[in-house]
């Protein structure tokens, strides 16, 4: 299992998904360390709306809503600047008429009365005349602005509209794409977009994705391979080794010197064993879980409390369980060896007479929170960025013993917490130790 570092501590960095925010200093005064968002989590921005128009609307700026935005301000701008011009030549026509006169003079003789029966002149008839018509076109030009605008109104409804569904219609392969992006994601590396239609942008784009994604599943059958293979081409010699050697320190007329050097031999090669192993399921576990299951959280820690309670005994460790019913979505197979690598940790890089302490409880938000505590060598918190890393180990420690692992239990348990899509967080005791809190997304 991975070990805290040397003379001073263990170190580690927290790996997997994003936590709720936490204190900056735990509750035992020993600094948190962040955690770092996994990389699958990275690639899908947030949109947080902001004080502008988009902001007030609640509205995320697709590029959908930019474009209908742009075909229909276009067609408002347009169908302002004609209603402008055509209110401007309607109002110089108008304005021609007036100045043109009536066209007619009065001849001497014709007595005209005005509305009050006084009588007026022909040059105050010929006024008065002149201002009727003005107030008519002024009327005529008000009536055909508010017809003008309101029919304008209603075009710009109807234009935003149809550059919405144009936008839709431009964008289904770009839509399209995106879908088979988040199949492919999540489920296997065998889909294709396989666009059809003219070679434009688009196309070209879907080729090219099509094209990686089948570089991808190569690349990852050739994995898939080299793992099974190495599997059966490393496992067999360790296990013949490892069976002359149990034979031959079971000759009892084998001389002391060569049972030492037996017992040495069956030690090295039981880690090495370990260590094959150990890659072995750190390759499996780096990819991302496709079919997940509810799983008891509290179960998967008991089963993994049963299978270190002998360690733990043989130790002088105690064991301080307080399990809560949480589901979780996983694989509980997997699940089992984040909690049992995290105990052996706890328990081999512990003091005489020391505890360990698990607990399960569900979070906020769904999901649950797996925590191992334990005694043991002061950590500084600046070597908790390289706790996950692999074949981290002690200094001096004995590299032929197998009874403090390979280095491999903390980088195995951040791989399957990541495919797991969930969170770890590792964090220094005040009086020595770790305090290791794993969360797991909600069934």
């Amino acid at each position: 299992m991975t070990t805290p570092p040397p003379a001073g501590g263990a170190s580690g960095a927290p790996a997997g998904g994003p936590l709720p925010p936490r204190p900056a200093q735990s509750p035992s005064g020993s600094p948190s360390v962040p955690v770092v968002q996994p990389a699958s989590k990275r690639d899908s921005p947030v949109y947080t709306p902001g004080d502008g128009l988009l902001g007030w609307l609640q509205l995320r700026p697709t590029i959908r809503i930019r474009l209908t935005l742009l075909y229909g301000g276009m067609f408002l701008m347009a169908g302002v600047v004609l209603l402008l011009l055509m209110y401007w030549f309607v109002k110089q026509s108008f304005q021609d008429v007036t100045n043109a006169g009536p066209g007619f003079t009065i001849g001497p003789g014709v007595k005209m009365v005005g509305p009050d029966g006084t009588e007026i002149s022909p040059a105050k008839f010929s006024q008065l005349l002149s201002n009727a018509q003005a107030s008519q076109a002024h009327l005529a030009l008000a009536t055909l602005l508010r017809k003008a605008l309101a029919a304008l109104v209603c075009l710009a409804v109807i234009a935003f509209a149809a550059g919405y569904a144009m936008a839709g219609r431009v964008l289904r392969p770009l839509n399209r794409i995106t879908r088979t992006a988040r199949e492919v994601a999540s489920s296997d590396l065998h889909r294709r977009i396989e666009l059809e239609g003219p070679d434009d942008e688009l196309k070209e784009l879907a080729d090219t994705f099509d094209d990686m994604l089948d570089r991808l599943d190569r690349s990852f059958d050739s994995q898939r391979r080299f793992v099974a293979n190495a599997s059966h081409e490393l496992r067999t010699p360790l296990a013949i080794n490892r069976t002359l050697l149990e034979v031959q320190l079971s000759d009892p007329a084998a001389s002391a010197d060569l049972q030492q050097l037996g017992k040495t031999l069956l030690a090295t090669n039981e880690r090495s064993e370990q260590l094959v192993e150990g890659l072995l399921l750190l390759a499996r576990s780096d990819n991302e879980l496709t079919d997940r299951r509810p799983v008891e959280l509290s179960e998967v820690a008991v089963r993994a409390l049963e299978q270190i309670r002998p360690e733990a005994a043989g130790r002088e460790v105690v064991l301080r369980p307080a399990l809560e019913p949480v589901t979780v979505a996983g694989n509980g197979v997997l699940l089992e060896r984040i909690a049992l690598n995290l105990l052996q940790n706890a328990v081999r890089y512990n003091l005489a007479d020391g505890w360990v302490e698990i607990t399960t409880a569900p979070v906020p938000g769904g999901g649950g929170e797996l925590v191992v505590s334990n005694t043991g060598p002061v950590v500084p918190g600046y070597e908790l960025e390289h706790i996950f890393e692999p074949f981290r180990r002690v200094k001096g420690a004995d590299r032929t013993r197998s009874d403090k692992g390979v280095g491999l239990g903390l980088s195995i348990v951040r791989s399957v917490v990541r495919a797991h899509g969930g969170a770890i967080e590792a964090t220094p005791r005040t009086g020595g130790g770790l305090t290791i809190r794993v969360r797991i997304p909600g069934a």
